[in-house]
This record gives structure tokens, sequence and C-alpha cells, in this order.
């Protein structure tokens, strides 16, 4: 059983398909299809994976694994996570302005003016695009749009990132406020 030091989440095992031990996969990778061409993959709990057969399907890769023969064993592999470790990615194909989303995960998130917001504690996609969190001492956990609007620079040797703390919503816009009107959508000075 091995421990990885950096570990990249890469897949999560979903249902059963069929009889024969297949499991439907969803693959973090921009190709589904390239989830093999890592290595093994870990468990949290120190099992390692092989893919032996790997097909796409509509939104999922349908995977079956060394050792996994039956559908109760794929079944009882339904939510479990699979990472490599980091250093198994290739860097030498990504361009300059490219980067793992792992990458980002520690960076402090700075405005211009040097304040911090906090630091990049994950990357999520909930299906209206990528948001990051951002968690600082004393404050609750905020998601901001992983945008060009939001995110202006990435500086991965730096460890920050600069945003606009307008257009990650973070900060109000005073011009969004309705001019002549208070809280209650009254004049100022009206009585409640």
């Amino acid at each position: 059983m091995t421990k990885l030091h950096n570990p990249i989440l890469m897949a999560t095992v979903g249902a059963a398909q069929g009889l024969r031990g297949e499991v439907r996969v969803r693959a973090y990778t921009a190709d589904p299809l390239a989830l093999g061409d890592y290595g093994n993959l870990h468990g949290k709990d120190g099992r390692i994976f092989e893919i032996l057969e790997i097909r796409e399907a509509k939104n999922v890769a349908i995977v079956r694994f060394r050792g996994i023969n039956d559908r109760n064993a794929a079944e009882a592999l339904n939510g479990l996570e699979l990472f490599i470790e980091r250093e198994n990615l290739p860097d030498d194909e990504l361009d300059d302005d490219e980067f793992y989303y792992a990458d980002l995960e520690g960076l402090e998130a700075v405005d211009e003016s040097g304040k911090s917001y906090g630091t990049v504690t994950g990357v999520f996609d909930f299906g209206a695009g990528d948001l990051l969190e951002l968690k600082g001492p004393g404050r609750r956990p905020v998601l901001i749009p992983f945008s060009e609007a939001a995110v202006l620079e990435i500086d991965l040797e730096g460890g920050r990132i600069l945003i606009d703390p307008r257009a990650a919503g973070l900060i109000e816009d005073p011009e969004d406020r309705p001019q002549g009107k208070d809280r209650r959508g009254g004049e100022p000075g009206d009585a409640p």
C-alpha cells in the first residue's frame, strides 16, 4: 500500500456498468480516455487500480480494473476517488500560459494594492463554469469565478493570483446600488 506524497485527483468512480465488473468513471482529464496514460490510480485507502479496458460513454468513461471481475465488486467502488502522484503529470506538454488546477491550490489571492483575500483551497465546476474557493484566517470560505475578468494574473512561481475583487464579487460596486433609494426601496428620510 503506497501513500502518495502529492496526490492529484484524476477521477471519481460511479455506478457499476453491466455484470463483468465495469464501472462508470468521471475523469477529470481533458480526454477521458487518457485516464490510463498516467499510470496506476490510487485510492485514499492505499489500494492501487490498474486499468485493463476503457471506453467512452456519454459524459463518463466505462472502465474495467484488474481484480474487479463482477458487479458486486464494481458496486463496492461507487464514490471512490482515484489519484495519481503529481510528478506523473507531464509538465513538458504545457504551454507557458497553461497549468494544472491542482497547482492553483495554495496560491494567495491578492488585489492590485496587495490586499489578501485568502488562499485558493479548491477549484470547482458545478456546471456553470469554474470557481475558485478562497479561505482566509477568520473568514468563511468564498467562491469566485475563475474568469479573465476576476482572475487577472496567475503567478505560480510567486505563489499568488492577482484578482479584481469587484469582478470576483468580493466587494460591492457602488454603481450597482440604486441611487436615491434606501434599503427599503423608499426615498431617503421616508418613514418606515
